[in-house]
């Protein structure tokens, strides 16, 4: 499962709302994917549709789609929002990652 918190839950909504995706009915589709300083990268973004291979879980009012390839390395990561002066963005705190590279977009195992 994924967790989601409040700020984090504040912008997913905000930014929803902005690129034309209804946060009552469509998704927030997180996935990781080869890549980035550290190995593995997130992908985050939204999605109208769930397909067979994903894994859908709604925690503190965010419905979250992942793939079942995915999910083995998000189990247990809460998704949060840092709007702070040392850089504004999506953070993943993942319980799983031995090393994360300085900005915080990519892990390794």
């Amino acid at each position: 499962m994924i967790k989601v918190s409040e700020k984090a839950k504040s912008k997913i909504i905000e930014l929803m709302s902005e690129d034309g995706f209804n946060p009552e009915t469509d998704f927030v589709r997180v996935g990781v994917k080869s890549g980035g300083c550290s190995g593995l990268s997130y992908d985050l973004k939204f999605d109208h549709a769930i397909v067979d291979e994903d894994k859908m879980f709604e925690d503190n009012g965010v419905k979250i789609i992942v793939d079942k390839k995915s999910f083995l390395y998000l189990i247990g990561t809460t998704l949060e929002y840092s709007g702070g002066l040392n850089g504004t963005g999506f953070v993943f705190n993942n319980p799983n990652a031995n090393r994360t590279c300085g900005c915080g977009e990519s892990f390794s195992l």
